[in-house]
């Protein structure tokens, strides 16, 4: 009697310890987890990939001001209205032109473009001060047009307020069949693919 006791006992005990489980369901994990058990292949490890930022950064960097603080006025529409000189260090290897767009994202009518310049030479490593709207530069490199719908640099000129301003600099492995006054979105449109690297400065200026 009591053995039988015993293994009613331990049915109810069964049942009560299934229905505490069913009670309280788990919650659902937030992420897959994987249904089979990863192969052997899988578990060895891989070589690791070189990145294609590896090595001293690609920097683009201007004697006028410093990443993040303000425009001096000199190249602004309230000075001279001049580009500033620029220098950059360490680009990718393989690269056969590079393009710079300024612009600022910061427009109460959207993205204003204030300087298109590409098929920059790849030997180039600065552009100088107060380059002027000439079509083509000396070194080979092409102007686009800007918002002004001219081209060349033109400098901040806000309605009010701080805004940022981000020159870009790309390394590309081809040049640009482009001609004199090709927009920004035409210059983004045949560097899709090419890109090797990008740098920015930013700057900021305010009225």
């Amino acid at each position: 009697m009591r053995y039988l006791v015993l293994i009613t006992s331990a049915i109810l005990l069964g049942a009560c310890a299934t229905e505490s489980v069913t009670a309280s369901p788990i919650a659902e994990p937030t992420q897959a987890v994987p249904a089979v058990e990863p192969t052997q292949q899988e578990l060895q490890p891989t070589a690791e990939q070189p990145s294609p930022t590896d090595g001293p950064d690609f920097k683009l960097l201007s004697s006028a001001f410093v990443q993040g603080d303000p425009i001096p006025a000199a190249f602004s529409c309230d000075g001279e209205n001049i580009s500033p000189r620029l220098t950059w260090t360490h680009p990718p290897d393989g690269l056969l032109s590079f393009a710079l767009i300024l612009d600022d994202p910061d427009a109460p009518v959207g993205t204003w473009v204030h300087w298109v310049l590409f098929n920059i030479p790849a030997e180039a490593r600065s552009l100088p001060e107060s380059i002027g709207p000439d079509p083509m530069l000396a070194n080979g490199a092409v102007h686009g047009s800007n918002s002004w719908n001219s081209i060349g640099y033109g400098g901040p000129c806000p309605p009010g307020g701080e805004h940022r301003y981000f020159f870009k600099l790309y390394a590309l492995d081809s040049d640009l069949e482009l001609e004199v006054g090709a927009t920004k979105e035409q210059v983004l449109a045949a560097m899709e693919g090419h890109i090797l690297g990008q740098t920015d400065l930013m700057g900021t200026y305010s009225r």
